[in-house]
């Protein structure tokens, strides 16, 4: 018998009325069972966290840190179960799994160190005119307010560590809402901030269905949103609250864009193996895997086979599997919509060089050529094993390709010229260049965003605090400066 897992209300566990049941991706299995807040247990939880905005910000830094170093270590120490509790309801390759707790860790251990450094006060002379003289600015952040952070499904564990460890550092309270698919990763979150002496009300995980959303973005003591899914969502979760403060980190269909300098057989091998590597991983369903390439004629006709080559070596199957490269999408209905996009561009001219098949919720990394740019392919956001590449004349023609795109995240260019470099930082429309790899590179620690249809604000540690805190000036007066 499967047990029931509780949600977090208010810094405690607390169950409801109802249940719904977490499954695999990969077979179906039942992994859990997962307690639903009642109307009353949301408020409840909402009231606790606004009750607890003062004493929070206020809390001396070297508790909040403590006890996001404290979490850090927990998940370290913890790695292989976490790990293969995110293999069993994501479906994700247990590797990669492995991979995103070790990134958690890092993020909370990040978070840790921001709070020890976090709103040192910059002080600023007013002297600088004669109205003020004898006067100092002094300039602290505070909390805007109570976060609802709402985490995607695709990495269930490090995405909900994005949205609570910069929270807590900052000394914003936050209402985390794991995705529904994914539930118990940010369960286990919960459960380790339950060992730490944070205020009671500071935090609550709570695993509400989707259809409770509205009215939890429509809360006016929740007035700092940051959301992490689809435009569409995110987009309308920004028009309904204009007045809020929102961070949405949206979709994209990143670009890896191979110049013609970058051309001897190791420089290709490394490309072809990083684009393969990164349009699978997560099965495809990252934000910044790789969908397209963008190769310039001088060396497409040696890529083009290599990247093929590279793809087709992907390991797929079991996610608890060792070998498995690339596992199944979160669901069939996931599968089957990535089926018909892939379906749709070959009926429309594309050419397809390899996989195309779909097996229940696995689809076949696939790579196709000749994508009419029409198709949703070529203008929407995959997210899922498919590739597609594309030749192109020359740095401008690659860089204008790139930036025909309504999605401005991340772009990974394949150069060795450091001038290129600067161009392509300058000239590319997305919120992150990457130099020599694949777009889908991310440090927790760096500043991570899109533009256009990808979102606004920055996530990152450093950035999260910056967003979720604003700044208050003090002047003194009468000072001998």
């Amino acid at each position: 018998m499967t047990s029931t897992h509780a949600f977090w209300l208010a810094g405690r566990q607390a169950t409801g009325e109802d249940t719904y049941d977490v499954t695999s991706p990969w077979d179906g299995r039942l992994v859990g069972k997962v307690s639903v807040p009642t109307d009353a247990q949301v408020e409840e939880a909402v009231a606790a966290a606004h009750a607890v905005l003062d004493e929070f910000a206020a809390t001396p830094a070297h508790v909040r840190a403590a006890a996001l170093d404290h979490v850090s270590k927990r998940l370290a120490e913890r790695t292989e179960e976490i790990a293969q509790l995110i293999s069993a309801e994501n479906g994700k390759p247990i590797k990669w799994a492995r991979g995103e707790v070790g990134r958690a860790v890092s993020v909370f251990r990040l978070a840790a160190e921001e709070a020890r450094r976090f709103n040192g006060g910059e002080a600023q002379r007013l002297d600088t005119d004669a109205g003020g003289q004898g006067r100092l600015a002094v300039t602290r952040r505070f909390p805007k307010g109570v976060v609802l952070g709402i985490a995607p499904f695709n990495f269930p564990l490090n995405l909900c560590a994005h949205k609570v460890a910069p929270a807590i550092a900052a000394g914003a309270p936050i209402i985390l809402k794991p995705a529904p698919a994914t539930p118990l990763s940010g369960l286990i979150i919960g459960e380790l901030l339950a060992e730490t002496e944070l205020p009671a009300g500071s935090w609550s995980v709570l695993t509400v269905t989707n259809d409770k959303m509205p009215a939890l973005v429509q809360d006016e003591r929740l007035p700092v949103i940051s959301f992490t899914g689809s435009d569409k969502v995110g987009y309308a979760i920004e028009a309904s609250v204009p007045h809020k403060h929102c961070t949405l980190e949206l979709g994209g269909n990143a670009a890896a864009v191979v110049l013609a300098d970058y051309s001897s057989d190791a420089d290709l091998d490394w490309a072809a193996n990083r684009i393969a590597t990164f349009s699978n991983y997560q099965a495809g369903q990252s934000c910044i895997s790789v969908q397209r390439v963008i190769a310039d004629a001088s060396v497409y006709d040696r890529l083009l086979p290599r990247i093929v080559a590279a793809v087709e070596a992907q390991g797929t199957g079991d996610p608890s599997d060792d070998a498995t490269d690339v596992g199944p999408l979160v669901s069939e209905d996931a599968a089957k919509r990535v089926e018909s996009w892939v379906d749709e561009a070959v009926n429309a001219g594309a050419k397809l060089l390899t996989g195309g098949k779909r097996d229940g919720a696995s689809y076949a990394p696939t790579v196709l050529t000749d994508v009419p740019a029409g198709v949703s392919l070529a203008t929407e956001e995959v997210f899922g094993p498919v590739l597609t590449v594309q030749k192109v004349d020359g740095e401008t023609e690659a860089f204008a390709a790139v930036n025909d795109s309504k999605f401005g995240l991340q772009a990974g260019v394949f150069t060795r010229d450091l001038q290129t470099a600067f161009r392509a930082h300058r000239a590319l429309e997305v919120g992150g260049v990457v130099i020599g790899d694949a777009p889908s590179y991310r440090a927790d620690q760096m500043p991570y965003g899109g533009v256009k249809q990808s979102g606004v604000g920055r996530e990152g540690v450093r950035s999260a605090m910056d967003d979720y805190t604003y700044e208050r000036v003090l002047v003194l007066t009468g000072l001998a400066l």
